[in-house]
């Protein structure tokens, strides 16, 4: 039982749980949303917040936040308009610059979360009105996009069994998820990610580049935002400015009841995967019935995510209590314990894997 009632597993449980319950719900209420073509309808309509909720998912669980992903989009998609209409690039050029554009970007706002010490929220917020007035720069109208390797790379899809389709975007965010997971678990960075959000001076006290790992953290996540650009982009075949206005919100509630703390050290992109098809889920739902206006998907992501952070809350105590009644003696200290250093807050779990 202590192996489940932990801050690890059960808000990744609970996010599971929601998923299944809402989807047994609409497949009895409309038994076409058991056909793959709806389920690839909603891989392709969800696959630039997916993207978007990679990179915000390495950002939380860092203890970080990032309020920019969204203007980064937008500029990402204008750019390309731009560069393929304007300029006469082709496609992958176009991609490979706004995608270096993005990591660049990212850099710069996690070099200046170090070094000027200042809150994640007023730098990424910051960055976020930067961002957007660059876009609104290039142009204030929406941009189309009229090249055919371009129309061939939004066309593109696999056809699946009762006339479904996994499109390109949907396949790009698909393998960025299974990246993600991969650098997030998988590697010493990842480990060192963990280990910053669980409790940031402790990890410095391993031997952990903070500094280092915090820039690279933002990087990556504008990173994704940029790729979110392009898929978004290949899914309207246009740029705009103001294209991205609120998503991050979406990204950051898609993180939050996918199981990852706010508090930081939680956390995986699997929950943020079934985060971003719960959010899906209930607008194709409030589609379906035809009688309700698409803001109700609103009202309920509210909802769920108010659900959530009060479930964490409550994880965060039960694992607390339980870990105070079921633990054993306290091992002794030896020579060799750095015996003044500050313990893990609650909200990392467990203790953070070296990661030198």
């Amino acid at each position: 039982m202590g192996r489940f009632m932990n801050t690890r597993t059960l808000p990744l449980l609970a996010t599971v749980v929601v998923f299944v319950l809402i989807y047994a719900v609409c497949a009895a209420q409309y038994p076409a949303m058991l056909g793959l073509r709806v389920m690839g309808n909603l891989l392709t309509d969800n696959a630039f917040l997916g993207i978007l909720a990679v990179g915000m998912t390495v950002v939380v669980v860092a203890g970080g936040i990032d309020l920019s992903v969204g203007a980064v989009m937008g500029l990402t998609t204008v750019a390309l308009a731009r560069l393929i209409e304007g300029a006469g690039l082709p496609p992958a050029l176009a991609f490979a610059l706004v995608l270096a554009l993005g990591g660049l970007f990212g850099t710069g706002v996690g070099a200046a979360i170090h070094y000027l010490k200042a809150p994640a929220f007023i730098v990424t917020l910051t960055a976020m009105f930067l961002a957007r007035g660059c876009a609104l720069l290039i142009s204030t109208d929406s941009i189309p996009i009229h090249n055919a390797a371009y129309d061939t790379l939004a066309a593109a899809a696999l056809t699946l069994p009762g006339g479904g389709r996994l499109t390109l975007v949907a396949g790009i965010m698909l393998l960025t998820f299974l990246a993600g997971g991969i650098l997030l678990h998988g590697t010493r960075f990842g480990a060192r990610v963990f280990a910053l959000g669980g409790n940031g001076h402790f990890a410095q006290l391993m031997g952990i580049n903070t500094g280092r790992t915090t820039i690279l953290v933002h990087a990556f996540c504008s990173l994704m935002a940029a790729l979110a650009g392009i898929v978004f982009s290949l899914y309207t075949r246009s740029g705009y400015a103001l294209t991205g206005t609120g998503v991050e919100l979406d990204a950051i509630a898609a993180v939050v009841i996918g199981g990852t703390l706010l508090t930081g050290g939680v956390g995986g992109v699997a929950g943020s995967f079934i985060g971003v098809l719960i959010q899906g889920l209930i607008l194709t739902w409030i589609t379906f019935d035809g009688t309700l206006s698409s803001w109700w998907t609103k009202i309920a992501i509210g909802a769920l995510l108010f659900l959530f952070i009060a479930v964490q809350r409550l994880i965060l105590v039960a694992s607390a209590r339980y870990g105070r009644s079921g633990a054993g003696p306290a091992a002794p200290n030896t020579p060799n314990q750095a015996t003044s250093a500050p313990a893990s807050r609650p909200s990392s779990g467990a203790a953070a894997p070296s990661a030198s």
